[in-house]
């Protein structure tokens, strides 16, 4: 049990900044905190509303054409310098329950002009209608049919995949996986931020049984990253988690898991930060210059890549 003290900290988040917490209330305000005791067409409307919300203009000069790759719906990013012979490839997050192409639409697009690499969004199939392992299947049959060196990326479900993706896939370029979930429910930060804002440990709980047709998968690293015996033949890796954020731990334990392994691997703590922070980008300082880190270690794994 903890004591009223403890408590306070575990359930009052006004420390955030104040632009953190104005991106709560207006997220809120499209996306109730208890969406998830709604309906999944409910799930998807309020989500749609939310991603319609904070939706921005396309960098000039990038452009976007929608495509087929091996069967699943895509859409390429092709800045305005993009650099020759490397691609990225995004999986959105959504809990692997909401969203798609038009969720993380500018989130990729400002990614793609940023680092000057052509970006693929991968519009993966999701559960309920179709569980796990479709999300990842989709996501890897994406990854084999792109030619080429490939960097990875993807936000909470979507940096869920790039690393089950990775795990399968030696010899990719990189990962960068923000504010991934990548398991380890067990880890301090589930409990020290279980009652966080944007996400909380129930939240998480939800998603995870909603993915499956039975029991929660045990030694899967398709379905949870850190699962996984081996670290030693996974790519080039950056992490960024949110301070305020129930995943927070896992990052942590991943990056220390593929340094121990011998993997090139950064971890970002972005203090002030919660789960989703991407979309705080344009009214958050803090969350502006971690979506510029992002962007910095998409470029450095692509120029690593090419060797210029």
């Amino acid at each position: 049990m903890t004591d009223d003290t403890q408590l306070e900290t575990l359930t009052d988040y006004a420390w955030l900044p104040s632009e953190i917490r104005d991106f709560i209330a207006r997220t809120e305000a499209a996306y109730p905190p208890d969406a998830v005791n709604f309906s999944i067409a409910e799930q998807r409307a309020f989500y749609d509303r939310l991603c319609a919300d904070f939706d921005q203009p396309h960098p000039p000069g990038l452009t976007t054409e929608d495509l087929t790759i091996a069967e699943i719906p895509c859409r390429r990013y092709t800045p305005t310098r993009p650099r020759g012979g490397v691609t990225g490839i995004y999986f959105h997050g959504g809990g692997f329950v909401v969203g798609g192409l038009e969720s993380h639409d500018a989130i990729v697009a400002e990614l793609a002009e940023r680092a000057g690499l052509t970006m693929i969004a991968v519009d993966y199939r999701l559960v309920p209608e179709h569980r796990h392992p479709a999300a990842y299947l989709d996501c890897l049959a994406v990854v084999d049919a792109v030619p080429g060196p490939k960097v990875l990326a993807g936000d909470s479900a979507g940096g869920t995949l790039a690393a089950s993706v990775s795990a399968a896939r030696p010899g990719l370029a990189g990962q960068v996986l923000i504010y991934p979930g990548l398991g380890g429910e067990g880890l301090p930060s589930f409990t020290r931020h279980a009652k966080a804002p944007m996400l909380s440990a129930d939240e998480c709980r939800y998603y995870e049984t909603v993915r499956y047709d039975g029991p929660v998968p045990v030694g899967d690293v398709t379905a949870r990253p850190l699962d996984a015996e081996d670290y030693g033949d996974l790519p080039p890796t950056a992490i960024f988690i949110a301070e305020a954020d129930p995943l927070a731990s896992g990052g942590v334990e991943y990056a220390a898991r593929l340094a121990e392994a011998g993997v090139d691997v950064s971890l970002t703590e972005e203090p002030g930060m919660v789960h989703g922070y991407l979309r705080a980008r344009h009214m958050s300082p803090g969350a502006a210059e971690s979506f510029a880190r992002i962007a910095e270690a998409l470029d450095r794994f692509a120029t690593q890549a090419v060797g210029a």
